[in-house]
């Protein structure tokens, strides 16, 4: 089978590479020029642990090759960003959705298939989609296949959960329910679920959404122990043995292209009933500067203001750098007039020698939970001005500082004199 992916990101390459190596022939398309020069030199463009090695299986297999542009296919896969327009509700941008899909409409021919794999609003696919392709004079579930299939995968881990995690095949009618499923069965050993291209789209939106409310339940749980003095984490440690209870962790916020964008597009869809959404939206869009206000509370006393921000990716063990509230923290740092030193292993700029990071400094302040800071060398804290960690992710396990983190945090600020 031949298949055109458009969009060669943290999904629509991991995606393109797993049709590739399972036997179908692929064209991945990218706007960016770099991207497929890099592509075509042999290499992957993201960090993501086992996809070099599958790509250099596709490759080897002469099974896939990267573009500019599509040309002619079996089906069509459109994975292209999908981020928050700047209005009320910061509703979902659907211009590279709808760029991506004329950009195929030269080469689509009956009987072709073309699925949406971008997180994309309610009703999308049917309401704006469906128009495209039927202007271009087709008839959907009959001589054109149409449906949309959200990702549902674990970034660090894609590779594996493309293939076995349960995936959504939502068509837009049931002949082109069973056309996609029918692709998907060729690489997916997890379960495949039918249902409407809407109930795809909105199922994809609110298992991200559920995951951001229960991080503001988290968060609004750390400030309330920051104000009333009682150890948040202990708490929530205590509250978790109830066998019906799983509180999540408290952080510095929440980023990414899923959890810090798709409660949005719901609320969009539907602002009067989804106050809930909104809120706890606002509660994690607060958290940078809580963290903030905080960490400049512990720099009153500091006889310097170098701080060391472990961390600027999203999350731990990864490149990926979205909407990161790390980075969000650091500039606002920054712009408070802090000497901000930024050290990353997994980002190019950062990934600098720890001690060089960490020479002069009156605090590491760790924003994300990468496995390189569960130890953090004496030959940094030695080389601190004053040795402290404000840990915002609890993954600091061995070191030789004061250690802080969003539960006992309060214990440090009650120390500071007031009157300063």
């Amino acid at each position: 089978m031949k298949i055109t992916t458009i969009g060669l990101g943290y999904i629509g390459l991991p995606t393109s590479i797993l049709f590739a190596t399972h036997g179908h022939h692929v064209r991945g398309v990218d706007a960016n020029p770099a991207v497929v020069e890099t592509l075509n030199q042999g290499f992957i463009h993201i960090e993501e642990e086992g996809l070099q090695k599958l790509y250099n299986e596709a490759l080897q297999s002469g099974s896939f090759e990267a573009s500019l542009t599509p040309n002619e296919s079996d089906a069509f896969i459109i994975a292209v960003p999908t981020p928050n327009k700047q209005d009320a509700y910061k509703s979902c941008d659907l211009s590279y959705v709808i760029s991506a899909v004329e950009s195929t409409l030269p080469y689509l021919e009956k009987g072709n298939l073309l699925i949406v794999e971008s997180t994309i609003a309610p009703r999308t696919t049917e309401d704006v989609v469906k128009p495209m392709l039927e202007a271009a004079g087709f008839t959907i579930g009959e001589d054109l296949f149409l449906a949309h299939c959200p990702e549902r995968v674990l970034p660090g881990n894609i590779a594996y959960e493309l293939v076995h995690n349960p995936r959504i095949i939502g068509g837009v009618t049931p002949a082109c329910t069973a056309v996609a499923k029918a692709m998907y069965q060729t690489v997916v050993q997890g379960e495949l679920i039918e249902s409407s291209a809407s109930e795809a789209e909105l199922s994809k939106l609110m298992e991200n959404t559920y995951r951001d409310v229960n991080i503001a339940l988290a968060n609004e749980l750390a400030k309330i122990g920051l104000d009333l003095e009682i150890n948040a984490l202990k708490v929530i440690e205590m509250a978790n043995r109830h066998p019906r209870v799983n509180l999540h962790s408290p952080g510095p916020g929440v980023g990414g292209h899923c959890l810090a964008v798709d409660p949005y597009f719901v609320a969009a869809a539907s602002p009067t009933f989804s106050p809930l959404i909104q809120n706890a939206r606002r509660i994690n869009s607060s958290m940078p500067d809580f963290i903030v206000e905080n960490v400049e509370k512990l720099m009153e006393i500091a006889s310097n203001k170098k701080i060391t921000v472990f961390g600027l990716t999203y999350k731990g063990n990864i490149d990926d750098t979205r909407e990161s509230p790390a980075q969000e923290i650091s500039v606002m740092l920054q712009h408070a007039g802090y000497d901000v030193t930024e050290y990353d292993p997994h980002v190019a700029h950062a990934n600098i020698a720890i001690e060089d990071a960490c020479r002069d400094s009156s605090l590491i302040l760790v924003l994300t939970d990468h496995k390189e800071f569960e130890t953090i060398p004496v030959s940094a804290t030695d080389v601190m001005d004053t040795a402290q960690i404000l840990d915002t992710k609890t993954i600091v396990k061995e070191h030789d500082a004061t250690l802080f983190n969003l539960g006992n945090m309060h214990e440090a600020i009650r120390k500071i004199p007031q009157n300063m």
